[in-house]
């Protein structure tokens, strides 16, 4: 089955309430980083203005970085992330962590199959 682009991205919304939940869980705290990145300060896609890249998931909704953080301790490597990036990547085959790119903390759904 096809999504629409809004369609894929409801989807992706309900499941970082998930995401949040697991990662409390685990027994951290979250805090939010990147989520949506304007095509007015970073280029539509394909295209790189400033720092990202120009593919990023992050331009259209289907991504979000995430700052973990144990026993008041921010969690910043890619491994800190490892078991809850693991998790993401089980809940589907669109599902993908960033710490297969070096960027531990971003989880994102795939765009393919957007119609």
């Amino acid at each position: 089955m096809t999504e629409t682009l809004g369609q894929k991205q409801r989807r992706f919304a309900k499941h970082v309430a998930r995401l949040i939940d697991k990662a409390h869980e685990m027994g951290y705290e979250v805090t939010l980083g990147d989520a949506y990145r304007d095509a007015r300060a970073f280029g539509p896609m394909g295209e790189r203005i400033a720092y990202g890249n120009a593919f990023s998931c992050h331009k259209l909704r289907l991504a979000i970085d995430l700052n973990l953080f144990k026993g008041g301790e921010f969690l910043q490597s890619t491994e800190d992330h490892r078991k809850l990036g693991e998790w993401w990547e089980s809940l589907g085959a669109d599902h993908c962590w960033g710490g297969r790119f070096e960027d531990g903390n971003h989880y994102s759904f795939t765009h393919e199959g957007i119609k």
